[in-house]
């Protein structure tokens, strides 16, 4: 059962993620920061850009070697020679990063949670799909690259590399939502201040 459910997140993964950003925008929406006023916010709401770079950089890198090869061809360079899964590892830092931005705690521990909770067997559907159509060489890269958390000493890169600037382009865009995030947490923190928006509950 729970593979057949990782199964369809892979699949759908799209949809899943931005599903996700819709519920939390809503949350955002009706609550208020516990934080607001003392000095813990403007530190979490610093932290949390921070993150957010991270995560934009980190995703357009990633974006620069896969795009176009996703289906056709195994990458194990760039990124992809520090972890198997760069692309959710800068993810979960980008939602982790616009969770801080909310000035919360809560928030970004219940992305970190929820990520915890799903990603394991999304990551490891994704990877049986991969199994069956590299084979063997993909057993090889799993040995030599950890699945999640980088290492650095297996880095390499390619003197040159051959883009298709049509699919970067809209990976790209894709990598910029924590920025355009993080820009509607500002936007409805000033709807409540202005008495536009009343948050129904505090978040710490």
């Amino acid at each position: 059962m729970l593979r057949r459910f990782f199964a369809f997140v892979a699949r759908h993964r799209a949809r899943v993620a931005r599903l996700s950003i819709v519920l939390l925008v809503v949350l955002v929406a009706v609550s208020s920061s516990a934080q607001e006023g003392s000095l813990v916010a403007p530190i979490l709401f610093m932290a949390g850009l921070v993150l957010i770079g991270v995560a934009t950089v980190g995703r357009m890198w990633c974006a620069l070697y896969i795009s176009g090869r996703k289906s056709s061809e195994l990458v194990s360079v760039g990124p992809y020679s520090l972890t198997r899964n760069p692309l959710y590892l800068f993810s979960l830092i980008g939602f982790a990063g616009v969770g801080l931005a909310t000035e919360t705690v809560t928030i970004p521990l219940t992305v970190v949670l929820v990520f915890a909770a799903t990603y394991p067997g999304l990551i490891a559907a994704e990877e049986a799909h991969l199994r069956k159509t590299f084979g063997v060489v993909f057993d090889d890269y799993c040995v030599r690259t950890p699945r999640f958390l980088p290492r650095f000493d297996t880095y390499s890169e390619a003197e040159t590399w051959v883009v298709n600037p049509r699919i970067f382009r809209r990976a790209m865009l894709n990598a910029l939502s924590f920025v355009w995030l993080a820009g509607l947490v500002e936007f409805f923190e000033a709807l409540h201040e202005l008495g536009l928006i009343k948050p129904l509950f505090q978040l710490p």
